[in-house]
């Protein structure tokens, strides 16, 4: 737990104590605010009011992620927003700031809200009770939402919620937000007391001023020992609580749940178990999603055959068959996978698996000298690199919080599973290990692995030259197992995978367009083509006439002027200036190199049935020698660049907003790109060295 520690933390909360002037929210447009601890059910409880009418944005002015939400119930409706999960308002973190400026009325075009619903954890109400004390200083209504009871119950701790309340002097509602259960009662008591002016006496307050009543004690107190008073008559009144209102009793289901933890923690055998599940999340990804995408693909197929057959030959056909539908589809494509990496994220974070692979982990990054607290950005970059930077703002140490910057992007976000899950599946479908593990679930793991592994070495060599500190202690909560919310797991992974469509909807798209014009124009003369057979037929003369004019046309055009450009530099890599023309494109969005290659072999223009997929014109393209450009060597080269490569622009705006540099900003880029280069480099040539 955390506790203030300067008066001027304490008073900037303090302050707001003789602030009554605040101008509140209009009642017709309430806005209650959900505050809680991590892992209290905040986020459960936050979907269970609000349902699909919620949104995902940032607050104004900085990069942290905001979602609000409609509550309507009965005849009253509010504006729901969702705090940061925090433990306290010390303001030692961009979290705890947000919070703040949230609930003083300082966000944007946010008012200050109209009450708070304290989202307390039943299983930890002592602990969670420092939180809802100090959202009391700030003179706005208060609701508490008990959650975990049940959990509660089984560890035989006895809450009285009567009681409880009682002592608080604000309504205490035991809520169970998966069956509804004290829903209604929650919305009575928070409506109502958002339209009161009930204010509680804080009886800390007045202990706090009792000890440092007499004038000579409180003169010859330091700024820092009068504010430790407050803290102390805080605790005392939390612990006062606690014990007149819970009754706890002997119980062994703590027992067993450090029996479960004893092996999953494990400094060996919770390791063997964390790749075990990583290994079947990503076997599973494989399986399950291949029918859907190949639904997916005969749909945008069937598209533009339809779009051939509508428009009129000329620009226009061109730009929407294979400017939009075949860059746009190539990425839609792997929609089911997006979605099923979401979903096993949110169950392991549901179930709280994912703080004990945090605290396996914390061992190793200790190691190295990157703060415990490092785990968490590390684990949303697999997700996406941008949140996983912006939740480095929890680092308190300015050292701790760049080294964890700076290697973030090696994770491997859901931007690269596209480029993947290209790869494998054209050169390495069908294959397994052992009879029945997938070789394209092992490579996906060597991929992440290879992030993490160069990820660490990183960190270690950051931490013992440019940002040398030594790493503070530790701690980490490790929740109760308990059974993922269906509900809440679902609209995670379909809110992220919005984002995503969103994404391919916008950026790709403009993308899109802009690489088809750059390999469309200038248009090239190919009126000087030769048939290589004499003897060949109409229909085949036909087709090698059409294959000339696309590579010609690419060949001349302004892509393929930037690709020859670089493909000296690449060509010890096994690429050749298409591929050089993919990897520049792809800086703006790392999926976007998918979409780029359908553009560049034309596979939404190809009327050859067998050849009309991306993965089959790759298997066809051939150098002007007639070897083939691709092979599962330079597949796996490609896959090893991207793990290490900083190919996202808009991940490279965050890093320089979130460090304030574009000194580190470019050095990152600078070494992620030397690193990836190298890699690259050495697994080409050592593996044609070994006859690959």
């Amino acid at each position: 737990m955390k506790t203030p520690t300067t008066e001027s933390q304490e008073s900037g909360v303090e302050s707001h104590l003789t602030e009554n002037s605040e101008i509140r929210n209009p009642k017709s447009q309430m806005l209650i605010a959900l505050a809680g601890n991590p892992n209290a059910g905040k986020t459960t409880l936050f979907n269970a009011l609000t349902g699909l009418k919620q949104k995902v944005a940032n607050y104004p002015g900085v990069t942290v992620e905001r979602k609000e939400g409609f509550w309507k119930a009965g005849e009253n409706a509010a504006r729901l927003i969702d705090l940061p999960g925090l433990y306290s308002l010390d303001v030692t973190s961009m979290d705890e700031q947000i919070a703040h400026d949230v609930l003083t009325g300082k966000i944007g075009n946010l008012p200050k809200p109209d009450a708070v619903i304290a989202v307390v954890d039943a299983t930890n109400l002592e602990r969670n009770l420092y939180l809802v004390t100090q959202i009391l200083e700030f003179k706005i209504p208060v609701v508490v939402a008990l959650t975990m009871v049940d959990l509660a119950e089984k560890q035989s701790l006895e809450i009285d919620t009567a009681k409880l309340s009682e002592l608080l002097q604000i309504p205490v509602i035991a809520v169970k937000a998966g069956q509804k259960h004290g829903i209604e009662e929650l919305a009575e008591k928070t409506f109502e007391a958002a339209q009161s002016d009930k204010i509680p006496h804080l009886p800390w307050l007045t202990e706090a001023e009792f000890l440092e009543s007499d004038e000579d004690i409180h003169l010859s107190l330091s700024d820092d020992a009068a504010a430790n008073r407050k803290i102390f008559a805080r605790y005392n009144f939390i612990s006062d609580v606690y014990q007149e209102s819970v009754n706890a009793l002997e119980t062994t289901e703590r027992g067993v749940s450090e029996k479960i933890d004893s092996v999953l923690t494990h400094k060996f055998f919770g390791l063997v178990i964390l790749v075990a599940v990583l290994l079947l999340v990503f076997q599973t990804i494989f399986s399950w999603a291949e029918l859907p995408m190949n639904l997916l693909e005969s749909g945008f197929g069937a598209l533009g055959e339809l779009a051939k057959a509508v428009l009129p030959e000329g620009i226009l056909a061109d730009l929407v068959i294979d400017g939009i539908i075949a860059g746009v589809g190539g990425i839609l494509v792997f929609l089911p996978q997006i979605l099923l990496l979401f979903l096993f994220i949110s169950i392991l974070e549901d179930t709280g698996y994912m703080s004990r692979a945090a605290f396996l982990l914390d061992k190793l990054m200790s190691k190295v000298g990157l703060h415990g607290k490092a785990f968490l950005p590390l684990m949303s970059s697999f997700a996406c690199a941008i949140p996983g930077i912006m939740a480095a703002r929890t680092i308190e140490n300015p050292r701790d919080r760049l080294a964890t910057i700076m290697i973030a992007p090696f994770m491997s976000c859901s931007a690269r599973l596209p480029v993947y899950t290209l790869m494998i599946a054209t050169f390495f479908a069908g294959q397994t290990v052992f009879g029945f593990i997938s070789v394209g679930a092992v490579l996906m793991l060597a991929m992440y692995a290879l992030g993490i592994f160069t990820a660490v070495i990183a960190a270690f060599v950051l931490k013992r030259t440019l940002l040398k500190s030594p790493p503070p202690p530790f701690v980490m909560e490790l929740p109760p197992y308990r059974l993922p919310n269906l509900r809440t797991v679902f609209q995670n992974m379909f809110t992220r995978a919005w984002l995503f469509v969103k994404r391919a909807g916008t950026v790709i798209l403009t993308i899109s367009i802009i690489l088809w014009a750059l390999a469309y124009f200038p248009r090239t003369n190919t009126e000087m083509f030769v048939p290589p057979d004499a003897n060949a037929s109409a229909e085949e003369i036909q087709k090698a006439k059409e294959d000339f004019q696309q590579s010609e046309q690419l060949r001349n055009s302004y892509a393929g002027k930037l690709g020859h450009l670089i493909e000296p530099v690449i060509t010890p890599l096994g690429f050749d200036w298409k591929i050089g023309i993919a990897l520049i494109s792809s800086f703006a969005a790392r999926e976007v190199l998918v979409s780029t290659l359908s553009i560049i072999y034309n596979v939404g223009k190809d009327a050859n049935e067998e050849s009309e997929t991306l993965t089959q014109a790759i298997r066809d393209e051939k150098r002007d020698d007639g070897t083939p450009v691709w092979t599962p060597l330079t597949a796996l080269t490609l896959m090893v660049f991207f793990v290490l490569a900083m190919q996202c622009m808009s991940t490279i705006a965050i890093v320089r907003r979130e460090t304030n540099s574009w000194a580190w900003t470019l050095f990152m880029v600078g070494y992620m790109t030397a690193l990836a280069y190298f890699a690259a480099f050495v697994t080409y040539q050592v593996g044609r060295m070994l006859g690959f």
